[in-house]
């Protein structure tokens, strides 16, 4: 079995451990605040985010997330795929495997990349893409530097880039950004210094959640098959 289902009673402690983190704790993010207060999360949890098996399961899952979503609503929803049984001492090893499991995640994706989004990860304009759709990627585990992202398990959050456009569209994106920023900035003292508007930098910086440097390189490499 390659994920744990809600009728496991480890899922249900893992759930609980995120209601806590978002609800209980002061979590700056109030998207997360709102999606968990309204149930309007999808937490999926998996044994492996390296096996080939684990990530077509990962993979089926994000399919069926993107089909039950209704893009014409402004009610916003979260993709959690959790990883329990995996450990990383370091930020830096956090981020090597994140690149890793999107890097596999994009070669076993069958769909072509979101054309609303570039597909190169140096460019500004740059989103993940899965199953014909852009994300915004956000990788959580216990060690890392910003309090927000201390989730009680290594974790990759698949937010969906038209959630953003819909919140420009409404009028709303830089409110909530703000709101965010400054709640963030009480929890830690200082804003992520990676944080950037969409299309002034590559949001790949921002994925891990390590402050990566100028020189810092996105590892990923667009293989597809599709032209």
């Amino acid at each position: 079995m390659t994920s744990i289902t809600k009728n496991f009673p480890l899922y249900k402690t893992i759930n609980d451990a995120y209601n806590d983190f978002i609800l209980t704790q002061k979590h700056p993010c109030v998207m997360a605040k709102t999606l968990f207060m309204t149930d309007n999360y999808h937490l999926n949890v998996y044994k492996s985010s390296k096996h080939t098996e684990d990530l077509n399961t990962l993979l089926t899952d994000i399919e069926a997330f993107i089909s039950q979503y209704d893009f014409e609503s402004n009610t916003f929803e979260s993709f959690l795929a959790v990883f329990p049984f995996e450990h990383y001492e370091s930020e830096l090893d956090f981020e090597t495997s994140l690149w890793q499991t999107l890097q596999q995640l994009h070669e076993l994706d069958d769909c072509e990349w979101d054309a609303s989004v570039s597909d190169n990860p140096e460019d500004p304009n740059f989103s993940f893409s899965l199953k014909g759709h852009a994300f915004y990627i956000v990788g959580l585990h216990p060690n890392s530097s910003r309090l927000a992202r201390q989730s009680p398990y290594p974790t990759i959050v698949f937010n969906l880039h038209a959630q953003f456009e819909q919140l420009r569209a409404m009028g709303s994106y830089k409110k909530v950004k703000k709101r965010i920023r400054k709640r963030d900035k009480k929890l830690q003292g200082h804003i992520n210094p990676v944080l950037k508007d969409f299309g002034t930098d590559s949001e790949t910086k921002q994925y891990s959640g390590r402050a990566v440097d100028s020189t810092w390189k996105c590892p990923f490499h667009n293989t597809s098959k599709f032209i």
